[in-house]
């Protein structure tokens, strides 16, 4: 029998597409040995043989995560140390995503010093409506900002971090008065709840604005005269569809079965007076802005959809309210019936934390604008890519430079919901697994830009499989090497001379690692960062094992301190670059390496590398998190009696 027969046409065709790249490559190698010699052709030759290897093991092992060596079976292939000494991390495996900074606008060059010419960068949340308590998509955008803009500081640029609280509109006022409260009691209250839970989840925010304060009244009435005097507002009346739950109007075409495309209940508004915003002049203008800018809206996917929905013509926008008065009344209206409706109202405290309305042209040149980015959920992306840069504009102001709308989170396959009772509170995260595992599950598990999904299993495999077994494990078991066999002193940096070619591999992958991260963080894929580290790591737990330090106390006394040198080394390299994601964390663990406070930037990678510093006892950094059995069958059971609900759902519509 043929091996055709044997395997069937399907995996016959799937086994010649992972030969070829490998036989490919090997055919480049001869004919390079043969033409240029083995010297010349080495560098060339190698590179393309590792990326046969590549090509094959990422499609048919790992699926589309980076790829390292360590991962390839080694009955397979021998080790590439065997050919050749690069770098054992493929950076090859990275793929090129384009960076969110505007064309035109100035970006640092990744080779260049951080210290030399630090940036302005803004980053904000959606300011989060107060109608009720945060849930896991709140954490999600918050710790993710939260990383970005711990990076930044790292890198020594000039920071401004900004999250926050919506407390007007319709909404909040109903909401108010089912609980018995004043709207300012109400939203006090609430706001307080999202202002905890970014303390609780470790949030280095510089301002938590609030759309009830002073400060922001002032923007937002100068934004609106502003509009109002380039001739970009006027008087009329609006009818027809609106959402309170979405607080958004819908034309009858959007409308879906009598509903929002949301899923939420509209209602037909009759002639009610209102002033309105000039958007459709800004159709084309945004158009033109969109293709200028091709980084502006991210991920491309989001881009398509706003610029078809632009594409079909713009209508003017209702910009105030009459039929409610929680909100920020409109200037000079001579009836002091109209309050601002809450999407300008919402959008100008971007402009409130960066210090508008700026008294000066001096101001303004200091103050963090434009912003550098907005980062929201896909829902709300259509405020922030058409109406606000389009007020904006009309405004004589500068649009962001990027915005990022992200996915939303499932649970188990399913959309949460109060009714399918599987909300998850990040709350409970924190109280189970820990606050820097739960940042670290939510930055690491979903591909950025597309929908997560939670599940007890995939936080377990973060917590314990990829933490506690990878980076954890190492750390624990290089530093008790050497609190027992060092006298608890980590040995002194090696000569050049002292080091193997495997020392030296794994050296210079964890010099490159910051370069890796630079391009992958440059279009903000927290995913992929903690991905490359976690690659890293497991190359560095790959080089432990082979070289056996514990057995090397008794044979070769000095070798072992070499060796475990530079796994402390690499271990001290990981925990400054995930910093921004894991704060608490890697800073117990940097702690414990002796590592200063004031060496712990992304400059200090290269420039203070690790010292013979006296340690305490090794403390576990991520102790294994054991789920008890009750706390399972409590999760299968909320999963089966989801699943039932839906099924039910289903069967009534």
């Amino acid at each position: 029998m043929s091996l055709r027969q044997r395997l069937g046409p399907r995996n016959y065709l799937r086994r010649r597409q992972r030969t070829l790249p490998v036989l490919a490559a090997t055919v480049t190698l001869i004919f390079g040995v043969a033409m240029l010699g083995f010297r010349s052709a080495r560098s060339y030759s190698f590179k393309t043989l590792r990326h046969g290897y590549q090509r094959y093991f990422h499609r048919s092992t790992f699926g589309t995560t980076p790829l390292t060596l360590s991962s390839v079976p080694t009955s397979k292939f021998p080790p590439f140390s065997a050919f050749s000494s690069p770098s054992p991390l493929l950076l090859s495996s990275l793929s090129q995503s384009p960076s969110l900074s505007t064309p035109g606008r100035k970006r640092r060059s990744t080779g260049k010093s951080f210290a030399e010419d630090p940036e302005k960068f803004y980053v904000t949340t959606p300011i989060y409506y107060v109608n009720d308590k945060p849930h896991i998509g709140h954490a999600y955008t918050t710790v993710a900002c939260d990383i970005l803009a711990r990076y930044r500081r790292l890198r020594g640029d000039d920071v401004l971090f900004v999250t926050g609280t919506d407390e007007h509109g319709q909404k909040v006022q109903q909401s108010a008065e089912k609980a018995g409260k004043t709207p300012q009691e109400f939203v006090d209250e609430v706001s307080q709840n999202f202002r905890q839970l970014a303390d609780e989840l470790h949030c280095s925010h510089d301002v938590f604005i609030r759309t009830t304060e002073p400060r922001h009244k002032l923007a937002a009435e100068k934004l609106w005269k502003t509009l109002e005097d380039k001739g970009q507002i006027y008087l009329g009346f609006y009818e027809g569809w609106y959402s309170v739950r979405d607080e958004t109007y819908y034309k009858e075409s959007e409308l879906v079965d009598g509903k929002a495309p949301t899923g939420a209940d509209v209602e037909w508004v009759v002639k009610e007076p209102s002033y309105f915003f000039k958007l459709s002049e800004w159709t084309q203008p945004l158009l033109d802005f969109y293709e200028k800018n091709p980084n502006f809206l991210q991920p491309a996917i989001r881009k398509a959809e706003i610029v078809n929905f632009v594409s079909k013509g713009l209508q003017d926008l209702s910009i105030s309210r009459t039929t409610f008065d929680w909100g920020i009344p409109v200037p000079g209206d001579e009836e002091k019936k109209h309050v601002m409706y809450v999407w300008i109202d919402a959008l100008t405290n971007y402009l409130t934390a960066a210090g508008y309305p700026w008294e000066s042209t001096e101001a303004k040149e200091k103050a963090h604008w434009p912003a550098s980015l907005h980062m929201m959920g896909k829902d709300i992306l259509r405020f922030h890519a058409v109406y606000w840069p389009a007020m904006l504009m009309a405004a004589g102001l500068e649009p962001p430079n990027s915005l990022f709308a992200h996915g939303w989170w499932m649970r188990d396959g399913q959309k949460m919901s109060k009714s399918l009772g599987n909300v998850i509170d990040p709350r409970d995260l924190i109280g189970n697994y820990g606050v820097d595992q739960t940042r670290y599950f939510l930055a690491s598990s979903v591909s950025f830009g597309d929908d997560g999904d939670y599940s007890e299993e995939t936080m377990l495999t973060a917590c314990n499989g990829i933490l506690a077994n990878g980076l954890g494990n190492l750390a624990q078991r290089s530093l008790s090497l050497v609190f027992k066999n060092c006298e608890k002193t980590i040995p002194e940096p090696p000569a050049e001379s002292d080091l193997t070619e495997k020392d030296k591999d794994l050296l210079s992958a964890a010099e490159k690692l910051l370069v890796s991260s630079e391009e992958i963080m440059a279009s903000n894929q927290l995913n992929r960062f903690c991905n490359n580290l976690h690659f890293f790591t497991k190359e560095a737990n790959v080089y432990i094992d082979g070289e056996a330090p514990w057995s090397l106390k008794k044979t070769d006394p000095e070798r072992m301190k070499v060796v475990l040198w530079v796994v402390l080394e690499s271990v001290r390299r990981i925990a400054i670059l995930l910093q921004p994601v894991m704060p608490g964390a890697m800073g117990k663990l940097l702690d414990q390496l002796g590592v200063l406070p004031e060496e712990r930037m992304f400059k200090h990678l290269e420039s203070a590398p690790l010292q013979a510093n006296k340690i305490e006892k090794p403390q576990a950094v991520f102790p294994r998190i054991e789920v008890p059995e009750v706390g399972r069958d409590d999760a299968v059971s909320q999963k089966k009696k989801g699943n039932e609900k839906a099924a039910a759902s289903k069967k009534t519509t």
